[in-house]
């Protein structure tokens, strides 16, 4: 053919007989304003920009990707039907450019597996309707009404073929599950703002740490061994210390009952949790319950009931549980827990130990938060220190947020030995475990256990453990 910019059919659409021409009436096209609401919830018209510009819309429809339609000197832009389904604007047509022939129509019902025909309201001209009756309004565009899918917001790159699904999908159903597993922002939230702790049999590496002289610098303040050692000022050094040390033993006593549970010392903060029978604490009286009397050193312990009796035991359980709520309330903020002024009594304290120590804790620290960041490792703490002053410890510190009160052990009436069984019967054998500390105890129970050891003799020890963590040596 000759006509509409000779265009060749395909031998499957040959027409059978000539088309008569048909002279154009004067009244030229036009595409006339419409709204579309968007996945934004907003109503845009053609002149409007990124219409319909959201990033994926899935149809059963075929692709209109690569549509154009040309006429006599001018197009269409193609950038009207674009992969993103944005319509840029439209060219009306001039009645000098539409002197073209008139088609006879195709039903829609010839190409079935292409049209659904019961959503379409056919836009073709048919040669039964072409007359100038018939156009004499623009002809408006009719949106079909495909198959609503959500659109997929999977940072997935697109690779611009479409597959379509064998029937249409259930969105609450099907593509919600999808959707939600997709979503890289639902993620990381999720793992930034509510992370799954592991469980003990999960963990794969446990730091098992000593605490004084390896973590803190406390005893070899008082005794000048570290101001010997280390070449500083003696008297302030011991200064320091018996400052810490009131501090540490006043707060034991005035907050976590260390004058009733000195001579009850206990393993871990769990071992009688088993006596508790779950009672409200909140308005408990713990000066009135009866648990001691103060008649001597060797009755310590023996208040009203019978030592080890159901009746003591469970007042004895009532105060361990009440020093777990307050370690975990305070862990993070142990300015809180001790008020004003004891806090910026504290906070003093803390400068001048860093200043004489030369970042000691602080070194300790950066080893302990790169352990603590690790989804499948964890810090152990192993002390001699009685448990009730360990915590105390542990607070004053700042050492709360890598030490959850479920993993410090103190080994004052068992030894170290027995401590790390129990470390390494509670995460199990598969583990691998690290021990870290200054003494000799600690050292021939890792031999013994055939448990790496890592010695820390001077603050060097502790930069070389950083940087072995940092490059994943341990």
């Amino acid at each position: 053919m000759a006509t509409y910019g000779q265009t060749q059919y395909s031998p499957a659409l040959q027409p059978t007989g000539p088309y008569t021409p048909y002279t154009q009436h004067t009244q030229g096209y036009s595409m006339p304003s419409y709204n579309i609401k968007t996945e934004d919830g907003l109503s845009h018209s053609p002149g409007q920009n990124s219409l319909l510009g959201y990033s994926s819309f899935n149809s059963s429809a075929p692709s209109q990707a690569l549509y154009s339609y040309s006429t006599h000197g001018h197009s269409i832009s193609p950038g009207i039907f674009q992969g993103t389904n944005a319509i840029t604007g439209s060219t009306p047509f001039n009645q000098a450019q539409q002197d073209f022939p008139a088609y006879s129509s195709y039903s829609p019902s010839q190409y079935s597996p292409y049209y659904n025909t019961h959503h379409y309201n056919s836009p073709y001209i048919t040669g039964s309707n072409l007359s100038p009756a018939t156009i004499t309004a623009p002809l408006a565009y009719q949106h079909p009404e495909h198959p609503v899918t959500l659109p997929n917001h999977s940072p997935e790159p697109h690779t611009g073929e479409y597959h379509p699904p064998p029937s249409p999908p259930t969105p609450g159903k099907e593509e919600g599950p999808a959707r939600r597993s997709t979503d890289g922002k639902l993620r990381g939230r999720k793992r930034v703002n509510d992370p799954a702790p592991p469980l003990d049999s999960d963990i794969e590496r446990v730091f098992v740490w000593d605490l004084d002289e390896t973590i803190i610098i406390f005893h070899s303040l008082l005794t000048g061994t570290f101001s010997t050692r280390f070449g500083k000022d003696s008297s302030k050094a011991v200064s320091l210390g018996l400052w810490m040390e009131e501090m540490i033993f006043n707060l034991a006593d005035s907050r976590l009952f260390f004058n009733d549970l000195e001579e009850c010392d206990q393993v871990h903060i769990d071992d009688v949790a088993s006596d508790d029978n779950g009672q409200d604490l909140s308005t408990y009286n713990f000066g009135t319950d009866g648990f001691q009397t103060p008649v001597g050193a060797g009755s310590m312990c023996l208040g009203s009931g019978v030592h080890g009796g159901v009746d003591w035991m469970r007042k004895l359980a009532f105060r361990y549980r009440r020093v777990k709520e307050i370690y975990n309330t305070y862990r993070n903020n142990i300015g809180g827990l001790l008020g004003s002024p004891k806090r910026e009594e504290w906070h003093q304290l803390r400068r001048e130990m860093e200043v004489l120590t030369d970042l000691w804790l602080t070194q300790a620290l950066k080893a302990l938060a790169l352990i603590n960041s690790r989804p499948n490792c964890v810090n152990v703490l192993v002390t001699t220190t009685q448990l009730i002053p360990a915590l105390s410890k542990v607070l004053l510190y700042g050492l709360g947020s890598v030490f959850p009160i479920e993993n410090i052990y103190s080994a004052t009436k068992t030894g170290k030995e027995s401590c790390c069984e129990r470390v390494a019967q509670r995460f199990g054998r598969r583990a691998v475990y690290v021990v870290i500390g200054d003494g000799v105890e600690e050292e021939s129970v890792a031999k013994k256990k055939n448990m790496p050891f890592w010695r820390v003799s001077c603050r060097a020890d502790l930069e070389a453990l950083s940087h072995a963590l940092e490059l994943d040596y341990l």
